[in-house]
């Protein structure tokens, strides 16, 4: 008797389970989500705003915040000389150098040169600047997540005297 109680229990929790994970169409009871693939020739590359790039910088979005990752990223071009204004990411950034050598600064300290295949990473909240070298292109792939709605905080350009040191 106890044997068939405890059988019978367990058969009413299989259907449930089953019946569950029916309904959200996936095993495990998760709800079923779809691969997402964002094709090429699709994307469109735009000119980087001359409110926050110095010189020709062509900007290609690769994702955009889809809740509930906070990941967003770009492939971005810089041509020689050309470079961001200085600043912030609330939770840092990560350049993955596809090509070219390019600059890094962190305010206060010297700039440093990275090279393709070179990965930078900059600390959340740290005031900085990135772009090409005054005579080699350079692409790297910007990743950056959101805060409280926001990727990147935007300060003054960079001038022509801070780019040379």
């Amino acid at each position: 008797m106890k044997a068939r109680h405890m059988l019978s229990n367990s058969l009413l929790l299989l259907a449930a389970i089953t019946a569950a994970c029916a309904q959200n169409n996936q095993p495990g009871g998760t709800k079923m989500q779809n691969i997402n693939i964002a094709r090429s020739a699709a994307r469109q590359t735009s000119p980087g705003p001359a409110e926050y790039f110095t010189g020709t910088v062509q900007v290609e979005t690769l994702l955009s915040v889809v809740e509930p990752s906070r990941m967003a990223g770009a492939r971005v071009t810089f041509e020689p000389g050309a470079r961001t204004a200085w600043h912030t990411h609330p939770l840092g950034q990560t350049l993955i150098v596809t090509a070219g050598t390019g600059w890094v600064q962190q305010e206060g300290a010297p700039v440093e040169e990275f090279n393709e295949g070179d990965v930078v990473r900059i600390p959340p909240d740290v005031r900085h600047w990135h772009g090409a070298t005054p005579a080699v292109r350079m692409t790297h792939i910007a990743l950056q997540e959101q805060q409280d709605g926001k990727v990147v905080e935007w300060l003054e350009k960079v001038t022509d005297e801070q780019y040379r040191r």
